[in-house]
């Protein structure tokens, strides 16, 4: 059995994954872009979350250095939120 200290806290990328698959339901049975800008919302919380929490509490968020997790989760979320927003309706 692991000891407590050497136990990561997964809430955050529990969170995280929450919100992006009610993004995903969002997008799937109703309106597309706002289920694009929830999913985007919640790779840029993933972002903010590493960059604020230590690595033994962002749990499974921590996978590189934190510059690189941060720069990396951000970026998508800020792509994709970008794309959301320039996409015309069809």
């Amino acid at each position: 059995m692991v000891a407590a200290t050497e136990r990561r806290s997964e809430w955050p990328l529990a969170l995280c994954t929450l919100c992006g698959l009610a993004g995903l339901i969002v997008l799937t049975f109703y309106n597309w872009r706002n289920g694009i800008l929830i999913f985007s919302g919640s790779v840029l919380l993933a972002g903010l979350l590493r960059a604020v929490l230590s690595d033994d509490v962002a749990g499974l968020l921590h996978v590189r250095g934190r510059m690189f997790d941060t720069a990396l989760l951000l970026g998508v979320g800020a792509a994709i939120l970008l794309l959301g927003l320039i996409v015309p309706n069809g």
